[in-house]
């Protein structure tokens, strides 16, 4: 028999049974799905990464009680970093490193007059350093300064996001907003910077620390320090003088272990690539155990095709159709089953991880190579599993099969 011959029988077969087929098909779509959707976003989320977890300013990096990407109950019995710690920790560095002192409270709504934000604003406390330590532009009016910080002036600088919703044609410099019955003079506005994996990165006030903890006081509260080095080749040197100086300001002993985190943008991406290695090995896992699922449904469909097509094979067998084509024809109507199904899972699991992807403003993507290695293993399980089904028919006796009612 010719191959297309024996794919048009295949395809006679399979649409005789379009019910049967389907669900079959449905299975191994849904094995395939999981791990390509997964596989998709993480792909998507990948390749946007760097940028959207660059955080950080250049050649810097931060000091934190707790790491990022981590589970907070493993750090919630360690000291908090006070402001008093914060500021003997700056005074032991070289006056060429810059350190950065930030607290952070959200869900605030920004008031002027009878205009007003979602209560999503986060509220932070920073200094003069801020914009430099997270890679910031003043567009409008000024900077914090040393001054504002030293004397804890209710002053504050606008984020893009919140100038544009409050203020709208007006200009901000030089008005005054109200948050938590506070009042703060806006002395800038800051640059536009985007959002960051469907978050805005510009809905947020800075005020200066001390007036921020003037308001909300320090109970509970640990302090994030970002430390920028003059240039990348004292980066490494900078970052040991800082653990030494906090290990100091901590009062640890040389055998007690840092409690506290260090991190950059190198470090929250190694930990963002961890967690998603995570995520796609779970994937996998149940990406596989449904396939292997589908693979059984896949034998079981062709057994009962081979019951059911007994005298058929024998009619076949007896007019000189040869034991090869008839185990071709059984393997093709696996495969096809595998193959269709896994097709159908690349486009459903495509489209909704680039669904998910667009949502949190990451990239679209394709995924070649796990599109790749998905079609092969449903075409991997097509054959396995048909394997012993397309065996038995082709050895069915023709006489026998003849016979069969």
């Amino acid at each position: 028999m010719l191959i297309t011959e024996i794919l048009r029988l295949a395809s006679a077969s399979l649409n005789a049974n379009k019910l049967r087929s389907s669900l079959t098909v449905l299975g191994i779509a849904v094995g395939v799905f999981s791990v390509i959707g997964v596989m998709t976003l993480i792909d998507g989320m990948r390749s946007s990464v760097e940028s959207g977890l660059n955080i950080l300013g250049a050649n810097s990096f931060q000091i934190n009680k707790a790491a990022p990407f981590t589970d907070w109950s493993r750090f919630r019995n360690r000291r908090d970093i006070t402001y008093a710690m914060a500021m003997r920790f700056r005074g032991l560095l070289d006056e060429s490193v810059r350190v950065s002192l930030q607290l952070e409270r959200g869900g605030k709504v920004v008031v002027y007059r009878d205009r007003r934000t979602n209560p999503s604003v986060n509220l932070r406390g920073g200094d003069e350093n801020f914009i430099g330590a997270f890679n910031f532009d003043v567009a409008a009016g000024r900077n914090l300064g040393p001054d504002d910080v030293e004397y804890a002036r209710p002053v504050a600088v606008l984020g893009y996001d919140v100038a544009a919703k409050i203020f709208q044609s007006e200009e901000p410099v030089g008005r005054t907003v109200r948050i938590d019955a506070q009042n703060y003079l806006v002395v800038g506005v800051m640059a536009p910077k985007g959002t960051s994996f469907g978050r805005s990165q510009d809905d947020f006030v800075l005020t200066p620390i001390t007036r921020w903890i003037a308001n909300y006081g320090q109970q509970w509260r640990s302090i994030s320090l970002n430390v920028q080095s003059p240039d990348q080749a004292r980066l490494a040197p900078t970052m040991d003088a800082a653990i030494g100086a906090m290990r100091l300001v901590r009062g640890l002993k040389p055998e007690d272990p840092n409690d506290f985190e260090v991190f950059s943008n190198e470090s929250l991406i190694d930990a963002f690539n961890k967690i998603a290695d995570v995520v796609a090995m779970g994937a996998l896992i149940i990406s596989a155990i449904a396939l292997l699922a589908s693979g059984v449904g896949v034998m079981n469909i062709m057994l009962v095709s081979v019951t059911e097509r007994t005298k058929e094979i024998g009619i076949r067998k007896s007019i000189g159709a040869k034991k090869q084509s008839i185990m071709l024809q059984f393997l093709a109507e696996a495969v096809a089953l595998s193959m269709t199904g896994g097709l159908a899972g690349v486009i459903i699991g495509v489209v909704g991880g680039n669904a998910v992807a667009m949502a949190l403003n990451t990239e679209i993507t394709f995924p070649w190579l796990w599109t790749g290695i998905g079609l092969a293993v449903c075409g991997g399980i097509g054959v396995v599993f048909g394997m012993y089904p397309a065996w038995k028919a082709a050895s069915l006796d023709p006489i026998e099969a003849l016979r069969y009612e």
